[in-house]
């Protein structure tokens, strides 16, 4: 095996050493796969002081879209972040070695704090930190790979300067419809005849399902006190949605509904399309030119970018589907159909200028802008009758970063909210009191949030803050009694009971799902948060996800993340995982539908106690 050549653009970006070893080859297989070599195994150059460099570079073909953990080994001390490369191409990965060093101080929810994206891969950002100024080894580590995987690494080299993460292969690699060019697989599409063909087929099978509902889509053989609006109640010892005509409603939905799909970026990328969408075709309510290879699929299939058939088709699959509420961030187009019960996620509150997502709560100036952005969501809506309710954000990532976040606070310009930490620090400044302090912002944040919102809107529910992660600090679940449900989002294999005990015990508040998933790791598309094994076992594991959990008597809605599989490029934060309900030519994927039909046939009956759930577990990573 002969040395390995530097590139010039390599060579002139202040790299320490040449990289000099053989080329590592490892095979992933089993329940979980590790493999480490000695700095001086992967390049005979490389100093165990990393302290003067800021990015670890790799030039590395992994044969899978699935990730794995990168981590560095200093004694005693393991640092571990997650890497998702491109799979089945060479790319040159240079990572931000910052992310070692300190936690990200930069995002605002859970999602952009916890990753950062790069052009050929994302890395994450949170775990182990500390100096690297003793690197032994370095390791990758594939959890529950699917079938025999590898990964090869060709170079490893330290730098100073960011030489630019890349794909070094050959390019484009996303063909006209948004495919991934290196792979294949069997309904890859190869024409515009063949999509036509079956989105014809798809059309003539839609009919309306059997799911006893009304025109609210609560359940017809059902009649409690109509108000007009949605409300929950509880009865004989079970929470229900009750819908305006007084039908009890048990939410089932898909987050991001529309006809953009989620977008990847161009500038810097552009060879890596075989051809770049028409910017109108993601361009909506004023937002900047995106790429949208959805959006143009939706163009080819409904006769030109303006069309608004995919409105009706949406509405045609909720139906035929058995989904009665149309999710968070979906187009505002369905939500003024007025066919369908709808989810709105509040935006601003000042989060995206706060300080890891914690506005200044303490400034008159944040009141007043709380108080506008209620009145122009809220008052337009407030006599909806078809608006389920309102979430308050989404994934606060203050949870276990209290300190950070007042470190934050302290090292920014003079402000209210920072005032009001050295007042309360003064009495003494250890993690347990900046904890408290956080929560006391986080109990004003919600108090003039929801109060505004009630101002402007009284007739609608509040659905909470969608806590990530599972359990949150009591301190958070003491806080949700204000709202009217406690909403989470939680990726796993099911809800935990002793969870949703928990929460129930402390709140009495029915809760509800906004977000979960399950994914594939093909067609150049990462598995999500959850992986399964194949399309089939995604369905089963949504009938176990669902029917386990709307068999505890305080659960009334769940909400599948996302309508359409992420772009193959990624999305803002680099995601790119296969987890919708239709692919990104706009086809439904016929094992997940014929199994959300059937579950969502037998939860009137689940909920109520009647009819036991689900219980084949799906084998799930």
């Amino acid at each position: 095996m002969g040395r390995l050549i530097l590139s010039a653009t390599m060579f002139y970006a202040l790299f320490a050493q040449s990289a000099v070893a053989a080329p590592q080859r490892v095979v992933f297989e089993g329940t979980e796969s590790t493999h480490k070599w000695t700095l001086k195994e992967l390049n005979a150059d490389l100093p165990s002081d990393w302290t003067p460099y800021n990015f670890l570079v790799l030039e590395l073909r992994a044969s899978t879209p699935q990730r794995f953990w990168l981590t560095l080994y200093s004694g005693a001390t393991v640092q571990r972040r997650q890497m998702h490369p491109m799979g089945g191409v060479w790319i040159r990965a240079a990572v931000p070695l910052q992310y070692f060093r300190q936690p990200n101080r930069s995002g605002h929810d859970m999602a952009s704090v916890g990753k950062v994206p790069r052009n050929s891969f994302w890395v994450s950002t949170g775990g182990v930190y500390g100096p690297l100024n003793a690197v032994e080894q370095l390791g990758v580590t594939m959890i529950a790979p699917l079938g025999k995987q590898t990964l090869e690494i060709r170079s490893v080299t330290l730098a100073k300067e960011d030489p630019g993460s890349d794909i070094v292969d050959k390019k484009p690699v996303v063909d006209e419809f948004g495919q991934w060019i290196p792979g294949d697989w069997a309904r890859k599409v190869k024409s515009v005849e063949q999509l036509k063909k079956e989105w014809a087929a798809e059309e003539a099978g839609l009919k309306k399902g059997e799911y006893g509902f009304g025109r609210y889509g609560g359940y017809l053989n059902t009649q409690v006190k109509a108000t007009g609006f949605f409300r929950v109640e509880k009865i004989d010892g079970r929470w229900w949605f009750v819908d305006p005509e007084g039908h009890l409603f048990f939410s089932t939905s898909s987050t991001g509904m529309g006809n953009s799909g989620g977008d990847s970026r161009i500038q810097g990328r552009e060879n890596y399309y075989a051809a770049i969408p028409p910017v109108e075709a993601a361009t909506q309510f004023g937002r900047r030119p995106r790429t949208g290879f959805y959006s143009w699929n939706l163009a080819r299939r409904h006769g030109g970018l303006e069309s608004t058939a995919w409105v009706d088709l949406a509405m045609k699959r909720l139906e035929d589907w058995g989904l009665n509420t149309i999710g968070n961030w979906s187009d505002q187009r369905l939500w003024a159909a007025g066919k369908k019960a709808y989810q709105v996620n509040m935006r601003g509150w000042g989060m995206g200028q706060g300080y890891l997502g914690m506005p200044d709560v303490y400034s008159e100036e944040w009141v007043k802008l709380v108080d506008k952005e209620a009145q122009e969501q809220c008052a337009p809506r407030k006599n909806d009758p078809w608006l389920l309710g309102y979430f308050v954000a989404n994934e606060p990532p203050w949870e276990g970063r209290e300190s950070l976040v007042v470190d934050i606070i302290l090292d920014r310009p003079v402000s209210a909210i920072q005032r009001e930490a050295k007042a309360f620090l003064a009495a003494g400044d250890t993690p347990e009191r900046r904890k408290q302090f956080i929560y006391k912002a986080f109990n004003r944040f919600l108090e003039v949030i929801n109060a505004a919102i009630k101002r402007h809107d009284p007739n609608h529910l509040n659905l909470g803050l969608r806590f990530g992660g599972g359990l949150p600090p009591i301190e958070m679940i003491e806080a949700s009694k204000a709202f009217d449900v406690y909403s989470m989002n939680v990726y796993s294999t099911n809800v935990n009971q002793k969870t949703l005990d928990r929460i129930y015990e402390v709140t009495g508040r029915p809760i509800i799902i906004g977000e979960f998933h399950f994914g594939v790791p093909e067609r150049g598309l990462a598995a999500g948060l959850v992986q399964v094994r194949d399309q089939a076992e995604r369905g089963m594991a949504y009938r176990y996800y669902v029917e386990q959990a709307a068999a505890h008597p305080a659960f009334i809605g769940t909400s599948w993340f996302q309508w359409v599989d992420q772009p193959s490029l990624g999305r803002m934060d680099g995601e790119n995982y296969n987890i919708g309900l239709v692919d990104v030519m706009d086809r439904p994927y016929p094992e997940m539908i014929e199994a959300m039909k059937t579950t969502h046939k037998r939860l009137q009956a689940i909920h109520g106690g009647k009819l036991a759930p689900y219980d084949v577990k799906p084998r799930a990573q």
